[in-house]
């Protein structure tokens, strides 16, 4: 069955490694167990990454396990002045080391080396970013404090299979989290106001295939006084089942068919996404790209993240029709050999 919603809550996998029920749903009904998976400790994947953003910059924080490697990174995006900055740094071979929490509701997780302090705290109905960078860009370090609010509402979760023995993704992606608090570097503050900017978790459990690649696309504003919230994309396991790809406005989510997205050879040209169900049609005018590239003997991830104006229509489950003008969101499309 396309599009298949779970409500039941269930161990995520059988006795066998795979994936009791594939589907979708709007909560994490499913219990991630670490070692109930049958395939190698250097094949799982485990991260937790927030965007918080705004009309004129953004942060990425990403603290992952991946088996092969640990990857700890914090991007800083300025649209108005066209510049970003990734840094990142890697771990060899933390296979389970950094104590991922197996829920995304409850526990903490904290890195700390010589040069970074990185910190993601889970509260009641709210989620907390810290973050100390030395020598971040330049010689100049970066700091944060971040809140945001987590309101009871709607998610989009997916747990899918994914091409060979054992592989699957298990991804939870929450929305429209009010954003309050600050960055800080070079001399410069930047602030989030919780009335104007939202702040996007991606958290991710699974067993990948070695070579593959996926799009997605992500974006959260104040639309006629109420949150609203996109969430698109297509390569994350076998989506015959379900996809995730979702609106959401006013705590609710709506669920669209699949999304197509046509990307033009220069990533900085126009792009265009149209839903099967006619519910998404937009055009997206890149503002600034983000590319990353890391690597290490057989290991390689390339990133081609764009921000830019979103502009179209979308509709919601009572037909309600959202106009969108200039929304500012991201794009992005992903190649992994891990």
């Amino acid at each position: 069955m396309k599009d298949h919603e779970v409500t039941k809550e269930q161990a995520l996998l059988d006795e066998t490694g795979r994936i009791r029920e594939p589907g979708w749903a709007r909560k994490p009904v499913w219990k991630y167990d670490r070692d109930s998976i049958t395939a190698p400790k250097f094949r799982i994947k485990e991260w937790d990454s927030y965007l918080v953003m705004n009309q004129d910059y953004a942060a990425v924080f990403t603290l992952s396990d991946n088996g092969y490697m640990g990857l700890h990174s914090v991007a800083l995006m300025n649209f108005k002045e066209k510049w970003e900055h990734t840094e990142t740094i890697l771990t060899p071979l933390p296979m389970g080391k950094m104590k991922m929490p197996s829920s995304s509701t409850e526990g903490d997780i904290v890195y700390r080396d010589k040069r970074l302090r990185m910190e993601f705290r889970v509260e009641e109905q709210k989620r907390v970013i810290s973050c100390d960078f030395k020598d971040f860009y330049e010689g100049k370090s970066f700091y944060c404090e971040l809140t945001l609010e987590q309101p009871r509402m709607d998610s989009i979760v997916t747990a899918l299979p994914w091409s060979g023995k054992n592989a699957f993704s298990y991804n939870q992606k929450i929305n429209c989290m009010p954003a309050e608090g600050y960055m800080a570097y070079d001399n410069e503050t930047y602030w989030f106001d919780p009335k104007t900017d939202y702040g996007t978790l991606d958290w991710g459990r699974g067993v990948w295939t070695y070579d593959n690649t996926w799009y997605w696309g992500s974006g959260n504003a104040t639309v006629g006084g109420r949150p609203f919230g996109f969430n698109i994309g297509q390569g994350f396991g076998d989506g015959s089942t379900a996809t995730e790809n979702i609106l959401f406005y006013a705590g609710k989510g709506n669920k669209l068919e699949d999304v197509t997205f046509h990307v033009p050879e220069d990533y900085m040209k126009l792009w265009r996404f149209t839903s099967a169900d006619g519910r998404f049609d937009m055009e997206f005018e890149p503002v600034l790209a983000r590319v990353e590239k890391n690597s290490a003997i057989a290991v390689s991830l390339e990133l081609q993240q764009v921000f830019g104006k979103m502009s179209g229509k979308a509709v919601l489950d009572d037909g309600k029709f959202i106009e969108l003008k200039d929304f500012m969101c991201f794009v992005e499309k992903v190649h992994n050999r891990c």
